[in-house]
């Protein structure tokens, strides 16, 4: 890019991409920064939902996205103490696409990337990372940028644009540098993720196994499971002081399936990966100059996997305000006046999706890992009997993991 870009994003996570290939395809030249020197990294979220399809399909991008290697869901369902029941049934959603799709995040973003690279405005750095503003007059007017740590050969250099977008995840460094001011709600749980290889005779469903105080959710990915183990707030290092047997033990006893294949698939804790889980929102979005998105904005639990979800939506709303005057001469005192808009648009979703991940964090897993929810033969919790009697009832589980709040939809324009 041999002039200075209009916006600079830092993040190529699924908020990034999607707002870069959305501004470049309405002629906006941008810059994506992703830190690392590509996106190949494990146990990043990896469920596109049926609201994040639907956007490939408005883009025309729909079918060939499903080239991609990738699982289909069409039912959720949870184990408890062994039985198996319905829980969310996408076949019924408003959309061309009435399921999930369990793809690695790596080829989600190599795909928007691709797409993006035929606009001649996008340009992807990568080994760059955002490290701090550049301000004048106390407006953001670019980033800090380190080029080429991972490589061995680091290199501080300035990028300047109008519109500088934070989309760098939870520990933004860019929202810290702006000290914007948020509301953190903490979270109950935290999160082990561990790849265990899957075997003939293996049952095909991504499922939640509760048994025995434990959750457990298995992720069907081909031939091997990705599984989320879910613990106490701070309880890591209790969990290893007991040995990485017992770990194997517990995991057994909630999926016995497993259990033979864990010594060799778990042989130590550098196996097993860490996601300290939080949940927080900004008070504000934006300030002269910059807007954070996705997770700079809004940090997600990991219930219901809308992280992701959130990202895209918040990208496909900002580029449908934003590209027309980034695009076209709007000054960079009229592009401030609208970055409060995309909070007003975006926030009550959010604020809609933290209550109900907050409510089921501390009213089903915390009494499900103090051992208060279990199941005995003929009894299971009320709330599940009933999805599992009525079938209509499955649509609306489905509805709010698959659709969200206020989806949005494309109506940024396309360039010639």
């Amino acid at each position: 890019m041999d002039t200075q870009p209009r916006c600079c994003i830092a993040g190529g996570g699924p908020a990034g991409m999607v707002l870069g290939l959305l501004l470049a395809r309405a002629g906006v030249p941008v810059v994506v920064l992703e830190k690392h020197l590509d996106f190949l990294r494990d146990f990043r979220g990896d469920t596109v939902h049926p609201s994040t399809l639907e956007i490939l399909h408005e883009l025309g991008l729909l079918e060939a996205f499903l080239q991609r290697p990738h699982d289909r869901i069409e039912e959720l369902r949870a184990t408890i103490e062994g039985r198996s029941i319905p829980v969310a049934d996408f076949t019924h959603l408003p959309a061309h696409s009435r399921f999930l799709v369990l793809m690695p995040q790596w080829e989600f973003l190599d795909f928007m990337c691709d797409e993006a690279l035929r606009y001649p405005g996008f340009e992807l750095w990568t080994d760059a990372e955002a490290i701090g503003l550049l301000q004048d007059k106390g407006r953001v007017n670019g980033v800090k940028v380190r080029r080429g740590r991972r490589a061995g050969q680091p290199q501080d250099v300035e990028l300047h644009a109008s519109l500088v977008v934070a989309a760098d995840g939870r520990h933004s460094a860019l929202r810290d540098a702006a000290a914007l001011p948020h509301i953190s709600y903490g979270a109950p749980i935290d999160v082990l993720w561990m790849a265990i290889p899957r075997q003939a005779g293996d049952p095909s469903a991504t499922a939640g196994h509760i048994a025995g105080g434990r959750f457990l959710v298995t992720l069907n990915r081909g031939d091997y499971w990705q599984c989320a183990f879910v613990i106490p707030k701070g309880g890591h290092e209790a969990l290893q002081a007991r040995g990485i047997g017992a770990f194997h033990e517990a995991i057994g006893k909630i999926a016995p399936f497993l259990a033979a294949r864990l010594p060799e698939a778990l042989p130590d804790w550098d196996a097993v990966k860490l996601l300290e889980v939080t949940v927080d929102r900004l008070e504000a979005w934006s300030c002269r100059g910059l807007l954070c998105i996705g997770d700079a904005a809004h940090a997600m639990s990991p219930v219901g996997g809308v992280g992701i979800n959130l990202a895209v939506q918040d990208a496909v709303a900002a580029a449908n305000l934003l590209a027309p005057a980034l695009a076209g001469t709007a000054t960079e005192k009229e592009i401030d006046t609208l970055l409060p808009q995309l909070q007003r648009r975006r926030e009550w979703p959010v604020r809609v999706t933290q209550a109900v991940q907050r409510f089921i964090q501390d009213r089903v897993l915390m009494p499900v890992l103090h051992g208060e929810l279990t199941a005995t033969v003929g009894h299971v919790p009320w709330p599940l009997r009933l999805l599992a009697r009525w079938r209509l009832l499955r649509r609306l589980p489905a509805r709010a993991v698959g659709m969200g709040v206020r989806p949005e939809h494309v109506t940024s324009p396309r360039t010639k």
